[in-house]
């Protein structure tokens, strides 16, 4: 498997996850779809969020809800795959086709996009 070192360390990563939007972090992206926020296009119209009151919504969810724990790992990429092999984490697409969730949560992302494509622009 090739390295896919990441450019921030991974405070900055967690940050992200817990405080941008769903046009940078997959996990918002999915939280989001799971709880039924509407995707948006913004700016551009290129990228999509939740908007101001749906990242909002999500943000706040996340912080009553989810949970960030982790080991260190020299090579991180490797374990990952392995853990995805071999544990249930149905919010994983990547490497986890093997799931029973993959191929709904996959059309559940595809059919938001697929709506805020059809939705105007929100600045």
């Amino acid at each position: 498997m090739a390295n896919r070192t990441s450019t921030q360390n991974l405070r900055k990563r967690v940050r992200y996850h817990y405080r941008g939007n769903a046009a940078g972090s997959t996990l918002r992206l999915t939280l989001g779809c799971l709880l039924g926020l509407e995707l948006r296009r913004v700016g551009s119209g290129k990228r999509m969020t939740f908007g101001k009151a749906g990242e909002a919504t999500l943000s706040q969810w996340m912080a009553d809800n989810a949970r960030v724990c982790w080991i260190e790992q020299s090579e991180p990429w490797e374990l990952e795959s392995q853990l995805i092999s071999q544990l249930d984490l149905p919010l994983n697409l990547d490497q986890n086709r093997h799931n029973a969730f993959h191929s709904r949560l996959k059309e559940l992302r595809a059919r938001a996009r697929q709506r805020a494509r059809l939705l105007p622009v929100s600045s």
